[in-house]
């Protein structure tokens, strides 16, 4: 999701995807937590996010150790993400547990991005694929700025379509940056004051552990096909409304109860 265009801190404060997800996620974790609970503040966490954040990464070191948020609903196998997002609940629970303010900021923000860009529609289309085909190597050896942005074919011809089939219009990276900012502008407004968890879903994610949830969300956006929905009609009201009463309620809801759980461990490790 859009994060802010990460050359300046701040830069996601209005029209930030990430950082509205964590504001309204924030606000209703509160409702949850024991009294004596602590959970960073919600300046805090943001910190962590744009310039700060797994995109700043991507900016700062193409490709050197770059979180890659992408998933593929359709393979049990891939679990390269939710490796990541459970290696961020575990470091997120240790860090509160020790009362370590600024791990548990920068823990919370990493998790909520991580969560956010698996359930994105945008982030299940096989990007990994498309890199290697047209740069003819894997995402993670493009080691440069000037590898990660420009490819070179075998030809002059080769070098303009294939460069064309990334960045051009309908291209892979265009049509993934069009349908983010899509996200952006069909929120702005909103505040999703009813995206809380249900208490029913609080009691599941402690029972069951947050992969589950995690799981059960993912099927859940996969069976929507928002992007398939796109790349057929582009940016539609039905699409719009399906982003603002469907997706977005989903992923609150998920980091959330990321956040809850995280928080949870660590309460009951100190038990």
């Amino acid at each position: 999701m859009y994060a802010g265009t990460t050359f300046r801190n701040g830069s996601g404060r209005i029209v930030g995807v990430h950082q509205k997800i964590d504001r309204v996620a924030r606000r209703h974790l509160k409702k949850y937590l024991n009294h004596d609970s602590y959970f960073p503040p919600i300046k805090e966490i943001l910190h962590f996010e744009g310039l700060n954040g797994p995109d700043g990464i991507k900016r700062k070191s193409p490709s050197r150790d770059e979180p890659w948020h992408f998933i593929n609903p359709s393979n049990p196998a891939d679990r390269n993400l939710v490796m990541i997002i459970n290696d961020n609940i575990y470091n997120l629970s240790v860090a509160l547990k020790e009362g370590n303010d600024v791990r548990a900021a920068f823990e919370a923000a990493w998790l909520s991005h991580a969560i956010v860009d698996g359930l994105t529609p945008a982030h299940h289309y096989p990007f990994s694929d498309k890199i290697e085909e047209l740069w003819g190597k894997p995402q993670h050896e493009r080691l440069t700025v000037m590898d990660k942005n420009f490819i070179k074919g075998n030809t002059y011809r080769d070098t303009i379509s294939k460069n064309w089939q990334y960045w051009g219009v309908g291209g892979v990276f265009t049509a993934h940056y069009t349908f983010e900012w899509g996200v952006a502008s069909a929120i702005a407004s909103e505040s999703f004051s009813e995206a809380a968890p249900t208490k029913a879903e609080i009691k599941r994610v402690v029972k069951n552990g947050f992969e589950a949830e995690f799981m059960r969300s993912l099927r859940l956006v996969d069976d929507m096909k928002m992007y398939d929905q796109f790349g057929a009609t582009g940016w539609t009201h039905d699409l719009a409304a399906d982003t603002r009463d469907k997706l977005l309620p989903q992923i609150i809801k998920a980091v959330c109860l990321a956040w809850y759980y995280a928080a949870y461990m660590a309460r009951s490790e100190n038990s």
